[in-house]
């Protein structure tokens, strides 16, 4: 007899994840470039509201974006466990100051859905591409091409060196 069973093709993305207050979101492994324990950022005069300054990588100026600001949430009031996670932006580096890193974890497409066209009021539904669940968590995965316009990459170009 023959096995008649069909073989189905599942998809997985790989990210990483990380809080910002009790909210769990991710970004795809392939956009971060590593993971820094919070450093000393200069403040930058006329940046953006969103942009905490920048910090000294290795030689490389990096601008350093609060996700906090950028989604309007409260400031922490505690920044013991925050990280700064480095990304490649536009062909340059980027830095997000988040609460905590969690983990590193695979979601297949069954654990992805669409962003919901009403998400809720935690952050603008323009930054996210989706919503992963895992057992009974949900994590916001957001979409780094839409962090920023098009006017605020501009004016971050001009913080690099």
């Amino acid at each position: 007899m023959k096995n008649t069973k069909k073989v189905v093709s599942r998809q997985e993305i790989q990210v990483v994840g990380f809080f910002i207050g009790s909210d769990e979101y991710a970004l795809g492994i392939s956009d971060v470039r590593e993971i820094v324990a919070m450093t000393e950022i200069r403040k930058v005069p006329k940046a953006p509201k969103f942009v905490e300054g920048v910090i000294n990588l290795r030689g490389k100026i990096v601008p350093i974006l609060d996700l906090r600001k950028r989604f309007e949430i409260t400031p922490a009031a505690e920044i013991n466990q925050a990280k700064i996670l480095i990304i490649e932006y536009n062909g340059n580096f980027l830095g997000m100051i988040v609460d905590n890193v969690s983990e590193v974890f695979r979601l297949s497409s069954e654990q992805l859905e669409r962003t919901p066209p009403l998400l809720g009021n935690a952050i603008d539904s323009q930054y996210i591409w989706g919503v992963g669940k895992v057992e009974n968590r949900l994590i916001i995965l957001l979409d780094t091409e839409k962090l920023l316009s098009f006017e605020e990459r501009n004016e971050l170009a001009g913080l690099r060196s």
